[in-house]
């Protein structure tokens, strides 16, 4: 298993939790930095597809995995929902994120709370939309927390997953394989301070199943009707599934 502190002895979920609350107060710089500010658009992408996922109806309550400082929760309230729930394990970036909401003035519709993405504090069908950008590679185990996000999916319900994925085309495979494995953790070392979290990226994006593994293990958490869209050359993807 992938962690971010090899020499500690802790769990995934810890290791994680930790890695996060170091780097929650560069974070967001280091985000839009290292991807250029194309995470941006990616994000922008994936709620356009959830848009039309769910057409002709717009969500209500719409819940945020992974939600870190929120960025993925904010561009989703172009939906207009009434209720977004943020959930994620550090408390560092929730902290980060509840104040970007109050400068926003968007606090009172999206809540930024802490839970576990494997065993969520909620009730069954409570959401019209899951979505989670950048975390279900950190999950301790993939699938048992793919099928939680299901289970409080109401039917009908829609569930999009932006995350990493590894390019396959020559020559952008070896340019991204050598910014990801050089640049991209020197990069992180020297603006965030943690040696090990940009070292994890790349090695936990490596180690992921992406593709048609991770539809397979979408469609084993109960999720059907099930696509997956590549971005910029697959170094992303856009996972949806539907809830019948």
């Amino acid at each position: 298993m992938i962690v971010p502190y090899k020499e500690k002895a802790t769990s995934k979920r810890e290791q994680v939790a930790e890695m996060f609350d170091n780097i929650s107060p560069k974070y967001d710089l280091l985000n839009h930095v290292l991807s250029g500010g194309i995470d941006i658009l990616w994000r922008k992408r994936a709620i356009r597809e959830l848009r039309k996922a769910l057409a002709p109806n717009a969500p209500k309550r719409i819940l945020d995995i992974a939600t870190g400082t929120g960025d993925f929760a904010l561009e989703a309230l172009a939906l207009k929902p009434e209720k977004i729930v943020g959930m994620d394990i550090s408390e560092g970036m929730l902290s980060v994120g509840r104040e970007k909401m109050k400068k926003r003035g968007v606090d009172q519709i999206i809540e930024m709370r802490l839970g576990d993405s494997e065993g969520l504090p909620l009730p069954d069908n409570d959401f019209d939309a899951v979505i989670v950008a950048f975390g279900v590679r950190n999950f301790e185990n993939l699938q048992k927390g793919l099928t939680d996000m299901h289970r409080v999916t109401r039917p009908g319900g829609v569930c999009v997953v932006l995350e990493f994925s590894n390019p396959r085309q020559f020559p952008f495979k070896q340019l991204y394989g050598f910014y990801s494995r050089t640049i991209l953790p020197l990069i992180g070392r020297v603006v965030s301070k943690d040696s090990s979290a940009y070292t994890y990226l790349p090695e936990s994006v490596q180690a992921f199943p992406d593709g048609s593994d991770f539809l397979r293990i979408y469609e084993a958490a109960g999720f059907t009707n099930t696509k997956c869209i590549p971005l910029t050359f697959g170094v992303a993807s856009i996972y949806i599934g539907h809830k019948r």
